[in-house]
């Protein structure tokens, strides 16, 4: 599970070595992977871990404090739950909270691991600090999971609870109730974040006057429209660049900060050399949003422009996932050498 997003919470550099072709661009860059699952900085919507038919229900209550500015979620019990080790016909669950879409910010919280049982009783309240009004843009996500000690966590089910919509004075919102536990619809919240927050970025991509054999990939970052704020009403915004696969730290790139506005103009040329034609349909460029402060910066969303094949240079990668958009946007730039191609394009969110 990718858990942070906080630019110090990464670990710089990839194990993965660099095809030959590629290590002699003068400013591309290799930008640090999001997890060591996610194998890239920007692995947006990661797919459910394991292949579980999800069951069962979860009893909780929410409520917020007013005297502790904090939000409560009183974590019952589960019953019913499904079977995550078929082999050994077990269960290890545990429930995990993220409030959304800021789950990066504000961060999770979990309750303890019951081992073996499909009816865990936890009677644990996780908290937040946080106020009230904030609460308006956001949903809560409660989750539950089965805990591998060996490998990867196994999604069993999940509640998510608009909190702009809900009634802190119904006396009834209070108590203690089920809920049934739904699978994950990553293609229904994409959908959410992007009509909530509406992020775009023009991209201006073309690729450069050849020398003998090798080109230049010029990347234009323009502006950003509708960034999230994540402290009140202040947002510091810059705009990070790598070419992948190459990993170097010193060859990333990026932009200047532009401070309070949700609006940045960045007006910013990023200039890669030393590509082969051929390398162009092997190689994406990942372009990361940040919010700038003096402890972390945030990860705000990002793009992946390339053919998205899946595979670089013969190797599976995950990173090679762009969406028809993107790939759209990269083909016309292979298809228009010295050429400037404009196309706006929605952030892909966490």
């Amino acid at each position: 599970e990718t858990d942070t997003a906080s630019e110090s919470s990464y670990s710089f550099g990839r194990i993965k070595k660099s095809p030959s072709s590629l290590t002699n661009l003068s400013s591309s860059s290799g930008m640090a992977s999001l997890s060591s699952v996610s194998g890239s900085l920007m692995s947006i919507y990661s797919a459910d871990f394991g292949n579980v038919d999800v069951k069962g229900n979860i009893q909780f209550a929410i409520d917020y404090v007013e005297q502790l500015n904090e939000l409560h979620i009183f974590i019952c019990q589960c019953k019913d739950l499904a079977v995550a080790d078929v082999k050994r016909q077990r269960s290890d669950p545990y429930v995990k909270t993220y409030l959304l879409p800021e789950k990066y910010r504000l961060g999770k919280r979990k309750t303890s691991i019951k081992k073996k049982t499909f009816n865990p009783v936890y009677n644990e309240i996780l908290r937040y600090k946080i106020e009230k009004e904030l609460l308006k843009n956001q949903s809560l996500n409660i989750s539950v999971w089965h805990n591998d000690t060996f490998g990867r966590n196994s999604f069993l089910g999940e509640v998510e609870l608009d909190l702009g919509a809900w009634d802190w004075n119904d006396p009834s919102n209070k108590q203690i109730n089920w809920f049934p536990l739904k699978p994950r619809n990553c293609c229904i919240r994409q959908n959410n974040f992007k009509r909530h927050l509406l992020k775009q970025m023009f991209c201006f991509i073309f690729t450069g006057k050849k020398t003998l054999s090798t080109g230049e990939v010029h990347i234009w970052v323009k502006e950003c429209h509708n960034l999230p704020l994540l402290r009140g009403n202040r947002l510091n915004s810059f705009i990070k660049c790598t070419i992948l696969p190459d990993t170097s730290r010193k060859s990333r790139q990026k932009t200047r900060t532009v401070t309070k506005t949700t609006n940045p103009v960045f007006n910013h040329t990023m200039v890669y050399d030393g590509f082969r034609p051929e390398d162009l349909k092997e190689a994406c460029i990942e372009l990361t949003v940040w919010d700038h402060n003096k402890l972390a910066n945030h990860f705000l969303g990002g793009l992946r422009i390339g053919l998205g094949t899946g595979k670089s240079y013969g190797t599976t990668v995950d990173w090679m996932d762009s969406t028809s958009d993107e790939t759209a946007l990269w083909e016309k730039m292979m298809n228009s050498p010295n050429t400037w191609i404009e196309d706006t394009l929605p952030l892909r969110m966490l």
